[in-house]
């Protein structure tokens, strides 16, 4: 059905803005873009692309938004099983910790 994910910086209290985000599907990028203004990536999947079952790694490049951060990025690596479902990944981070989980 459909692929989201949403960026939160939890030190501000804020959304995540300009941050690189891309999604691979198994070895293939399917996606490069920033967040929004809110944080997200509205066009993750293309609207031509189906969600398949399968393997997937979003990769967020976060030492722009933190220089003196001590992760460079963050790899969220999920398998989708049931296509015909919304998936969520959002990212809350920080300069110094990360955390992620299954939304809706």
């Amino acid at each position: 059905m459909s692929l989201s994910t949403h960026v939160l910086d939890t030190s501000r209290g804020t959304p995540a803005v300009n941050v690189r985000v891309r999604l691979y599907c198994g070895a293939a990028e399917v996606f490069s873009g920033r967040t929004d203004a809110d944080g997200r990536c509205p066009a993750l999947l293309a609207p031509d692309m189906l969600l398949k079952a399968g393997a997937y790694r979003l990769v967020f490049e976060i030492a722009e938004y933190f220089p003196n951060g001590f992760y460079p990025e963050v790899s969220i690596s999920f398998i989708i099983r049931e296509t015909s479902v919304h998936y969520h990944v959002p990212l809350l981070i920080s300069p110094f910790g990360f955390t992620t989980y299954r939304g809706s």
